[in-house]
């Protein structure tokens, strides 16, 4: 039988690189002929992940991570008619079943099928249907026909796999934060975290004709990385507010459009940055958009939280001055990125050079057994986008 090894994790603080099951096409004892075996080629640390192995979730120990998959075909059930085994494929990391009500108005984040507990599913992940991750050799992907974006050339696609790679989260999550809170042509925007979706963030508003980019941060070599490609920086754990090193840069202390791309682990700003407030940056964004603006919020938030700050926010309850947002008319869009929305236009924005997203979020590639130590370096807040490469295909250059 056909060997597989993927990255597990064993409690908070704990990955190890295990061999796991060889994927079937098989829904438990059904078989899954809409379903195919991919080969992984890269599958990326996400940040999501990395609330799981803190031992910030439910998560339980033995699941198998990854949800950031790009791989190729190497099998196909009988009701696959528009892939063919050898094609390369993005896989976007919300499953979706595309018979749905949601999934026909092209909300893919909240497929209504594929998790018996709620809407929305998502490979590898807590709480989000059971289904096994991608940061393994082998994995089997359901709805194929409905789910996977093919790359039309495949050379072409592994010359870029360093920068398509991105096309199965961060990028569209990014995207999605910065087209929800209305970026476009001369905007001024901020996005609050400069970790791989916060950089991927700053790199769409850029995409999308932003005038200028703020990106805060309290991590000097991450701000380092958003300058690197022309963004500005706000240190959040400086004594001056926001709002004050706003003003510094653009000469009035609002901005136009403001994206949270950290989550519910967020710290405090100022000289309360050593601590943690999960509301701390939904609250800061609303004070510095202007009034009638918007605010994306790809950043993760949870329902359960075991490392909570207190126990209003073990259940998700956070103290969020929503009359600030409604005496400002702000505009609000939170969940899991619909990733099909925006991956095809990505994908040729990528191809035809329009963004260098592996430049913007310093994609560090490593070997599938380099997994736990990427994990660990991540932790520690390095300013890189950790991608496995299970087979050996990836260039490092």
């Amino acid at each position: 039988m056909a060997s597989n090894r993927g990255v597990v994790y064993m409690g908070p603080g704990n990955v190890e690189v295990q061999s796991i099951d060889f994927p079937k096409l098989a829904l438990g004892n059904r078989k899954c002929e809409h379903g195919v075996i991919l080969r992984v080629v890269s599958t990326n640390i996400c940040g999501s992940d990395q609330h799981m192995v803190r031992g910030r979730t439910t998560a339980p120990k033995g699941l198998v991570l990854g949800h950031e998959i790009t791989g190729e075909i190497i099998e196909a059930g009988r009701d696959v008619e528009f892939l063919k085994v050898g094609d390369l494929v993005s896989v976007p990391f919300n499953i979706a079943c595309g018979r749905c009500r949601n999934c026909k108005e092209r909300a893919t984040g909240v497929c209504l099928n594929v998790n018996p507990s709620r809407p929305g599913a998502a490979y590898g992940y807590v709480d989000m249907g059971g289904w096994v991750g991608g940061q393994a050799e082998y994995v089997m992907v359901p709805y194929a026909d409905f789910n996977l974006l093919k790359f039309p050339d495949k050379a072409q696609a592994m010359e870029k796999i360093r920068d398509l790679t991105c096309l199965s989260d961060i990028l569209p999550t990014g995207y999605h934060g910065a087209v929800s809170a209305g970026v476009g042509p001369g905007s001024i925007a901020y996005v609050a975290g400069a970790g791989p979706v916060g950089l991927a963030c700053a790199a769409a508003c850029q995409l999308l004709g932003a005038a200028c980019v703020i990106v805060g941060d309290l991590i000097p070599e991450r701000l380092a990385q958003a300058r690197s490609f022309g963004c500005e920086t706000v240190d959040v754990s400086k004594s001056a507010s926001i709002a004050e090193q706003i003003e510094q840069i653009i000469h009035v202390p609002e901005v136009d459009c403001a994206v949270d791309c950290v989550g519910f682990e967020a710290r405090g700003h100022g000289g309360d940055a050593k601590k943690e407030a999960p509301a701390t940056v939904l609250n800061s964004i609303m004070q510095i958009t202007r009034a009638g603006g918007a605010l994306g919020i790809p950043g993760l938030y949870v329902t359960e939280d075991p490392g909570a700050v207190d126990e209003n926010a073990r259940f998700g309850n956070l103290a969020i001055r929503i009359g600030l947002g409604w005496a400002k008319s702000l505009f609000f869009t939170t969940g899991q990125c619909p990733v099909m929305k925006y991956n095809r236009q990505l994908m040729q924005a990528i191809l035809y050079d329009k963004i260098h997203i592996a430049k913007a979020t310093n994609v560090t590639v490593v070997t599938l057994d380099q997994a736990p130590q990427g994990y660990r370096d991540f932790d520690r807040g390095a300013a890189k986008k950790f991608v496995l490469d299970p087979h050996g295909v990836v260039s490092r250059n």
